[in-house]
Order: structure tokens, then sequence, then C-alpha cells
């Protein structure tokens, strides 16, 4: 089995360079999935909630219609159809999003450098989603190798749900600091190049079908997590 992580993940970025963008989100996995067909071997496609529109009030099933609002979604999207219609049969796509890990930068490690830095932070509480821990994906994607899963598509996100706000304030709790000082404001109040969805949260229905068990609460795997996040950020503060 192959497991694609390799993308273009600029979102803003994206929408001034959708043509390289494509190459990377689509072309890629389009050559991984052929070569994987030659080779007679598995492709997981890892991929975004940004394939949907964002505006839904439940949480989007695998089978939803997809509707990118974005460069950089609308070329994950052709990626996983390129996946879907060269490997029918071995073929998985892997959807996940609002990551985090010791690894690279993420929001959680963002609070705990401005929690040090400021005395009180700002953070739209309109966008929902699921705070993932990458641990959890790799895990979940390991799971989805060793079962007798069909191949499709998947979503691989923490259980619950929660605004970057929420998520904000939790960051300050695990840190001892009071969450007061993280205070909620409106999208409005910023200006991107590329829309984010307001409602990014992610169903796991084709797991309760898999075998393959869904990734459990936001807030136990963030405690799991936090100390190794916590110490990386030490470290990269450390050694600037």
């Amino acid at each position: 089995m192959v497991v694609n992580c390799a993308a273009w993940t600029a979102v803003d970025d994206a929408e001034a360079a959708e043509e390289q963008v494509l190459a990377v989100n689509a072309g890629g996995p389009a050559n991984l999935a052929s070569a994987c067909d030659r080779a007679g071997a598995r492709l997981v496609q890892v991929s975004t909630d940004y394939v949907f529109a964002g505006t839904s009030a439940r949480p989007y099933a695998e089978h939803d219609v997809p509707a990118p609002r974005t460069a950089y979604g609308r070329t994950k999207l052709a990626g996983e159809r390129a996946v879907l219609d060269r490997l029918p049969g071995t073929g998985y796509i892997v959807r996940t999003a609002w990551l985090y890990g010791a690894h690279g930068p993420s929001f959680p490690r963002t609070m705990i450098t401005l929690e040090g830095q400021r005395p009180t932070v700002d953070v739209v509480d309109d966008q929902y989603g699921q705070p993932t821990w990458t641990v959890d994906v790799a895990g979940y994607i390991i799971a989805l190798a060793d079962s007798a899963a069909k191949p499709g598509i998947y979503h691989a996100t923490s259980s619950g749900q929660t605004t970057w706000f929420g998520l904000a304030r939790e960051v300050f709790r695990l840190l001892d600091a009071d969450p007061h000082r993280v205070r909620p404001i409106p999208s409005s109040t910023l200006r991107r190049p590329a829309p984010r969805p307001a409602y990014s949260v992610l169903g796991h229905g084709a797991s309760d079908g898999s075998g393959v068990p869904p990734i459990g609460d936001w807030r136990a795997a963030l405690r799991q997590a936090f100390p190794g996040l916590l110490a990386a950020q030490r470290k990269a503060a450390a050694a600037r």
C-alpha cells in the first residue's frame, strides 16, 4: 500500500497559482495511481474538508456531493477523482481536517506561542470543525490498510466539534492560563484570498461499516498530544 501525504496546502497562495497547484494535488496522485495500477498496489490519497462548500448544517457524509469554493479544494477534489478513476478497486480517499501535531506548524502550536506573548488573543468563533491529531490519522490509515474495508472514501477526523475560538480556549486551559484571554471575533474581520469553510465537520458513516473505528473525541486527543506539542514549540522557540 502506498500512502500519498504530499500536497500543496498553502490555501491562500493557491488562489494565484491554481495551475501549479493542480500539478501537485491532481497530477501527482494521478501519476502515483498509474504506478500503483502497474505494480498491483493499493493507494491511499489523503484529502481534505475543502472539497465541500462548508455551508452545511450537519456533518458532511462521505457520499455528499463536493462543491469546493477554493483553488485548493478544487485541486484536491481533482486528485481524489484521479485516484478513484484509475484505481476503482484499490484506491482509498482519506479526508481529514484541522490537523495538528508535534512536527510542523499548527494552530495549537501558534496558540502556545501567543499565550506567552500577548495579554489577549482574538480568534474566530464562527467556523466549525474537528481538531485532529496527526498521530490519530496515521493510526486510522494503518487500521484501514490492515482491514477488509472496501475501496472508496473515508473521513478521518476527531469526533465532536468546536470552533477555532473553542480550540484556542482549550489550549489556554491546558497551559493553565486564563481561557478568557481568548476573545471571539467573526470571520468577517479577517480578509483572506481564499474563503474558509464555515462548517467543516465530517461524518464517519463509512467507518461504521468498515471495521475501522472512527477517531475519538477531539478534547481527549488534544490532552494526549499536548505534552509533545508543548515540547516541540518550546524547542522551536529556543532554536530561534
